[in-house]
């Protein structure tokens, strides 16, 4: 007898996919790393060795040819039984040599990485934008419905006798400009006069008083915008107004543009400026004039400085200013427009320049790189104080907003049932309110009506808290090293110590978790889950219904790895549910209990294992929550969806029920950046830090002053006019706020006084100012009005750092790249047209900083980069020297880009491309039956693409050989030029690009009339001959220089990298998990790559003691170990 090979069983575990993705599959081309992938299968038990069956060496029964006449036919018929017996046994013999067992562990770890990479990044056929799209369209049309209210036939009128009354006005100033000035002394013009009295007014409001433009009513905001107009053409030398009239003018725009507060009018401002400063810079040219030109371009000095400090107070700046052009003062009070709109300019890219800066980063502020940015935290508190959570000497309800000292040295604060936890920026954690069953972890159940610290053993800094909303009340918290303690009830195991008891004290949580660094927590009514830092899901607790995910109804007391699902960034445990997001933010899991619609699949059914919300697919989402009957998500675009069913809709009804995603049209008006949701209460925070509340309102939790009913849409919280709330946080039934900075979330305010506005205005004038003055750069002599090349470029650098840190913060704050609007093509563009131009060193110097912040950001369609790429590729040898150095850069910032593996399974038409939630499908090249059941998927681009990085490939390897075939007959010391060396993103680009083909090609079991087999074929119908024109080259070139040890050393080097090397062994061995049929039409290919393969393997120093290991294995009658 002898013994079979090991059969094994494959189990794939899906939240492993994510480590499979990122190793280097193509070390499978070596033994040694083939041994190394397939080791991690075993130790990871997806391959599990079977016991070992016996081969029975029982031939067929044979006659007794010395008695027996056997006729002709049955003599054939036992030879061929007793041949066949043989060749299987040989078979099965030699399927377990050396060589065949490093194949079949090649072939596993293939199998392996396909599976995670089409798990993960291949629809399979499912149209995702269409969840969504109606409701962006619903959403953009109820967004008007609900900023325009009908009008009434009074209002009608009143518009009506306010625009008649301005164009008499305005009719009446333009008419009194062209009447003499009035005889006599001091005489003042009307218009001027006019003019003169609405600037005292604008100068007498407070600071920002036009500011809130949401408060202004539309006719306030439409006369605004004529009375804009009008002054900004009395601006102009030419527009007929007095000298006098043309300087009152510029200073009512600049005092308006300050009062309004936003960064776009102050824009205008300084091009309105510009633009006068140089008519009369031609006037002064052409002589024109000359006994008025003294008087030209010049503004009230006073007035410019008063309105200049007035914004330095308001945003409290105390910098030193010694560095700061300030405009020079004339004999007569007066300075020149030009240099105050310089002036201006540098003030407000100071201004941002120091908030970009000032803007905490979660990262920075956990490692304590970033200072706080406020030393005191006011902290506001409302709702139910029935166990003294709120820590007020009353236990009354407090129905608004008040200010509570109690908490003033607040960084995080946790609002749980009954109870509240405050944590200090030392990490130390007090706590107050209900303490039945230990939840305050105090050591003992009683209430505590003042805050009182916790001791955690072993002593440790506390990030993040998070405590129960129902059932009995347990909390949990992660430290800053990422080990998780818990206290409180213990019932069904939710503490997570392996058994049911109380727990009074913190503890913290071994087993499972024990070595991981975790990153989130949550705390369910009755049941726990935590996310580690490389996106595994944890959960615990009671299990029926199916909240735990682990396809059944079982508790469980200890963490438990939920397996189907990888790459988790955030969960939140609800009542009976649980939801989970992405590290991405592209996808959203539910499952658990389903009544009342709050997974969000469309039903009421249970879900045992996590499922897919497929109606925010194709979302950014930014944070989910989970109440007791509803269910929260906040996208990054600030829109906040619900689902579920009661008021936490804030659809206007506490009897709705919305079984899939709804968006909250109350808030489509306001950015909102953070959430909040209690046991049935929601809480909001805008980007302008207004606090929006709804749901249930019995203890006045939602903060309107009252506790009459459920609120039903979201309303602002009353009282917090003027503060500056950073963080929110809602508990059963009270609610806080409070000013300090948080931890666990950039912080980007998407508009700041004067100095940022995230919109797509701002881009437009930064592209305006720079397209206007980049022209004649390199002239001697700059453009009008700047009277030197040193101020011209000046303003363009401003320019530049302007665009940079509007972009950073759009990045930082995760803000969606629609937000540059139709900016995004031309800014592009012409910031590469820069690189391309003879600037000086400085602007090339901002240009390339800001094309490396903002690259993502500027980056075009997927479809159309992947056009843009193909056209920036050398199509021959010469050509990579003749691209520019923008073309180059261009070409690094895209093959960086598309890397992507979202990307490259977008390019290949196996997935959504992820602009197409943002963008109309037509405006990303989609066919209209993209993703369609039975569709194949468009490969004409990725054809293209795949054709020209293999040709540029072969251009880097045709120059390495020419190296090495000219310096054969040499030593070769060092290493080539890195100007010869072969671009890395080029081989990784199409590596995964041929992997992901593969994969889906291997997955789903095409035929060979599918696209993708299609492209597949003509593939390798170019890089097959081309590997064997590189083995056939290799192998002459060992023959001629076999002496040359260095010469065998580089090549290698060359080979490995080139489409012949480790490329080509990953594509051979897949072929082998393909059908025949698709491997078929390559047969030809293939046979002749074998001749100068075996040629040049002859040739090679490794070749003989494999070959010996091969034949020596039948003698040995063991694996020889790789």
């Amino acid at each position: 007898m002898a013994l079979m090979i090991p059969p094994v069983k494959l189990k794939w575990l899906e939240h492993l996919n994510g480590s499979w993705i990122t190793d280097d599959s193509e070390s499978i081309s070596t033994r040694e790393g083939v041994s190394v992938l397939y080791s991690k299968l075993l130790t990871n038990k997806e391959v599990v060795v079977l016991p070992q069956q016996v081969l029975c060496l029982k031939g067929p029964q044979l006659p007794d040819f010395e008695r027996e006449s056997l006729s002709s036919d049955e003599q054939e018929h036992y030879l061929d039984a007793l041949l066949g017996s043989q060749m299987a046994l040989a078979k099965m013999v030699c399927s377990d040599s050396p060589f065949a067992s490093a194949l079949r562990k090649r072939l596993l770890v293939l199998q392996r990485i396909f599976f995670a990479l089409s798990n993960k990044y291949h629809d399979k056929g499912k149209v995702k934008q269409q969840q969504h799209s109606p409701d962006n369209n619903s959403g953009s049309s109820d967004l008007h419905s609900v900023s325009e209210r009908p009008r009434s036939s009074t209002d009608a009128l009143i518009e009506m006798g306010v625009r008649t009354g301005l164009s008499l006005l305005f009719a009446l100033l333009r008419q009194s400009w062209m009447m003499p000035p009035p005889p006599g002394p001091g005489g003042l013009n009307l218009c001027n006069d006019v003019i003169h009295t609405a600037m005292d007014v604008v100068s007498s409001l407070p600071p920002l008083s036009l500011a809130n433009e949401s408060k202004i009513p539309p006719m306030g905001l439409d006369c605004l915008t004529q009375v804009t107009a009008f002054l900004k053409g009395v601006t102009m030398p030419n527009s007929g107004a007095d000298v006098l009239g043309r300087r009152l003018a510029s200073e009512l725009l600049l005092g308006l543009a300050a009062q309004r507060g936003s960064l776009r009018y102050l824009l205008e401002w300084v091009e309105m400026a510009l633009v006068a400063s140089a008519v009369v810079s031609t006037m002064e040219k052409e002589k024109m004039k000359a006994c008025l030109l003294n008087q030209e371009g010049l503004i009230g000095y006073d007035c410019f400085m008063n309105i200049l400090m007035q914004m330095r107070r308001s945003l409290g700046s105390s910098a030193d200013r010694s560095q700061w052009r300030e405009p020079t003062r004339t004999s007569d009070g007066l300075c020149s427009l030009y240099e105050a709109a310089l002036c201006l300019f540098e003030e407000v890219c100071r201004m941002a320049s120091d908030y970009s800066r000032s803007c905490a980063s979660p990262d920075s502020l956990q490692t304590g790189e970033a200072p706080m940015l406020s030393e005191t935290c006011e902290v506001y508190v409302w709702g139910s104080n029935s166990s003294h959570q709120l820590v007020e000497g009353t236990q009354e309800k407090i129905l608004q907003p008040k200010l509570a000292p109690s908490f003033a040295d607040a960084q995080t604060i946790e609002a749980g049932q009954y109870c509240t936890f405050v944590i200090s920026s030392d990490g130390s954690v007090r706590a107050c309110g209900k303490g039945s069953y230990g939840r305050l972890g105090l050591g003992d159940s009683n209430n505590q009506s003042s805050l009182k610290k916790l001791t955690f053993e072993p002593h440790r800094a506390i990030k993040k808290v998070t405590s129960s909303k129902g059932s009995d009340g347990h909390t949990l918290a992660f430290t800053t090293e990422g080990e998780v303690f818990s206290w409180g009830d213990g019932d069904y195991g939710k503490l997570g110590h392996g058994n049911s008891s109380t727990q009074k004290y913190p503890k913290l949580i071994q087993g499972p978790l024990q070595g991981k660094v975790v990153v989130c927590v949550s705390a369910g009514y009755r049941h726990s889950a935590a996310v580690s830092e490389d996106g595994e899901l944890y959960t615990w607790g009671e299990g029926d219904f199916g909240r735990l995910g682990h396809g059944d109804s079982n508790s469980r007391n200890i963490p438990t790895l939920v397996k189907d699902i990888s790459n988790v960034g955030e969960v939140s445990c609800g009542s009976s549910h649980t939801i989970a997001l992405s590290k991405d933010g592209r996808t959203v899991w539910s499952f658990g209990g389903g009544d009342n619609g709050k997974l969000g699949h469309g039903d009421t059914n249970r879900v045992y294992k996590p499922k897919v919300v497929e109606a925010l697919q194709g979302m950014f989402i930014r944070k989910v929550c989970a109440g007791s009957q509803s269910s929260l998500a906040l996208t990054s675009t600030g829109q906040v969806y619900a689902w579920g069913c009661g008021a936490c809709l804030g659809c206007g009804s506490s009897e709705a029920t919305a079984l899939r995603p709804k968006l909250i049209e109350e808030l489509t008006a306001t950015r909102v950046v953070d959430l909040a949701i209690g046991d049935s209460h929601c809480l909001a925070l805008s980007h302008d830090n207004e606090v929006y509340a709804w749901g249930n309102n019995s203890m006045g939790q939602c903060g309107q002053g009252n506790s009459t009913g459920p609120i039903t849409k979201p309303k602002k919280v009353v009282g917090l006019d003027g503060v500056v709330i950073q963080q929110i946080s809602a508990g059963t039934s009270h609610s806080l706020a409070w000013t300090a900075l948080p931890r666990d979330r950039q912080v980007v305010a998407w508009h700041r006084p004067y100095c940022v506005d995230l919109e797509e205005s701002t881009f437009s004038h930064l592209r305006s100012f720079l397209e206007r003055y980049c022209d004649g750069i390199n002239s001697e002599v700059p453009p009008l009005p700047f009277p030197s090349s040193r101020e011209h470029h000046n303003f363009l650098k401003l320019c530049l750092r302007l665009l940079s840190n509007h972009l950073a913060l759009a990045l930082a704050g995760g803000v969606a790249t629609s937000i540059l609007g139709r900016q995004a093509r031309p800014l592009r563009n012409l910031l590469f047209r820069l690189m391309d131009s003879s600037v000086p060193d400085e602007i090339q110097e901002a240009v390339i900083e800001t094309l490396s912040v903002g690259a993502t950001m500027l980056l075009p369609p997927l479809r159309e980069r992947m056009e843009l790429l193909h056209s920036l590729l050398p199509q021959g040898p010469d050509r990579w020297e003749s691209l520019s150095k923008g073309q180059r850069m261009q070409l690094d910032i895209i093959l960086t880009s598309l890397q992507d593996h979202t990307h490259v399974a977008s390019l290949l038409g196996f997935s959504c491309p992820p602009e197409a939630p943002e963008a109309l499908a037509s405006s990303c090249g989609l066919d209209p039956s993209y993703g369609a059941p039975g569709t194949n998927p468009d490969t004409h681009l990725a054809e293209i693409l795949m054709k020209t990085l293999l040709r540029n490939l072969g251009f880097y390897t045709d120059q390495a050989f020419g190296e090495l075939e000219k310096n054969s007959d040499k030593l070769l010391q060092g290493t080539s030029s890195s100007d010869s060396s072969q671009p890395a993103h080029l081989h990784e680009l199409l590596c995964s690009l041929q992997k992901q083909l593969l994969a889906y090609c291997h997955i789903n079991c095409v035929t060979e009339n599918s696209s993708s087999v299609a492209l597949l074929h003509k593939h390798l119908q170019l890089l097959l001959p081309h590997a064997t024109d590189i083995f056939s080259r290799s192998a002459t070139l060992l023959q001629e220089s076999s002496w040359n040890g260095s010469i065998r050393e580089k090549l290698r080097g060359v080979i490995y990298v080139s489409a012949a090397g480790s490329m080509l062994c990953q594509i051979v061995n897949s072929l082998l998990l393909l059908p025949v049929s698709v491997a078929r039409p390559l047969l030809s290919y293939l046979l002749d790559l074998l001749p100068p393969l075996d040629c040049l393997n002859r040739l090679l120093p490794a070749a003989t003691p494999l070959e010996d290991q091969e034949l020596q294995w039948p003698l040995h009658g063991e694996e020889i170990e790789l």
